[in-house]
């Protein structure tokens, strides 16, 4: 029985050393799994500036599992992310430059998320006498008293809709001859750091302007115009052109912005009492 005792114990002792091997496999296996559950958004500065995400992706990963790590950029560097299936969704506000993503085969199906507005932010004293509702008028006025002007010229969605209201103006501002036409190329928060620090006009998504902090003498001078009305969109990445998309997660993430739940998170997210984002998912159409 002595001599037995100790090729028990060594068949024993592999024994557990085999279960602890196969506990410690399964846990590094579920741990991997677990840091590969997440997707890669593509979107704007100003849903990432304005602190939407900050309320909006906790509780999406609370729902799914998810974790969904955004990427900001301007809306036109956003669609290029996808083109390039570097990201699973893209959530941006430029229609046109949306159909086109979709009709062009990178983007499945676009939804609409929500929306919000565009505002002309300016001096307190208002130099060019540009406060009103009607942006086209106030940009006029602008470009006729040479007062400086912050664009972020970064190929976003604010910066397309501001070269339409210019042209709708038919103003040129990008002319070689223009001192007062500032091109930050960058985005809404570092622009509207610009226009503070020179006392200038900028066009800006009421959003990040609530969350701005450093206004200096700026405030809201042109707003309430129906063109200024600013449309969000959810798309999934085409996974028939980038095969990598993670394909089911990325449209658990679209799924559950344009739900019921996740457009009361939208509505519920508020600076100061006032809402910045207003949901109108149709997620039928």
């Amino acid at each position: 029985m002595e001599m037995n005792l100790p090729r028990a114990f060594w068949r024993l002792s592999l024994t557990w050393i085999a279960a602890a091997t196969a506990a410690a496999t399964l846990l590094a296996a579920q741990s991997a799994s677990a840091q590969g559950t997440f997707i890669t958004v593509a979107s704007t500065t100003s849903t990432e500036q304005s602190g939407l995400f900050k309320q909006l992706l906790p509780e999406f990963t609370k729902a799914t599992g998810i974790e969904a790590r955004v990427v900001a950029l301007g809306t036109g560097q956003a669609l290029d992310m996808g083109r390039r299936g570097d990201a699973d969704v893209v959530f941006v506000h430029d229609k046109v430059a949306e159909d086109k993503f979709v009709a062009d085969g990178w983007g499945v199906r676009r939804f609409e998320v929500m929306y919000n507005d565009f505002v002309i932010v300016g001096p307190k004293a208002d130099p060019a006498k540009a406060r009103g509702k009607d942006v086209i008028e106030g940009l006029k006025k602008i470009a006729a008293a040479g007062a400086p002007f912050a664009s972020r010229a970064d190929k976003s969605g604010t910066h397309a809709a501001e070269l339409r209201y210019w042209k709708a103006a038919g103003v040129d501002p990008t002319q070689s001859k223009t001192t007062w036409y500032r091109e930050t190329g960058s985005g809404m928060g570092p622009t509207l750091n610009t226009a503070s620090g020179m006392n200038a006009y900028a066009l800006t998504d009421r959003g990040t302007w609530l969350s701005f902090k450093n206004r200096g003498e700026l405030e809201i001078v042109v707003e309430g115009d129906q063109r200024l009305f600013n449309q969000y969109g959810v798309m999934l990445v085409n996974p028939a052109k980038h095969p990598h998309v993670k394909k089911e997660a990325g449209q658990k993430f679209v799924d559950w912005v344009i739900s019921p739940e996740g457009q009361k998170a939208i509505a519920a997210y508020k600076i100061g009492g006032e809402q910045l984002f207003f949901p109108n998912a149709k997620p039928d159409r």
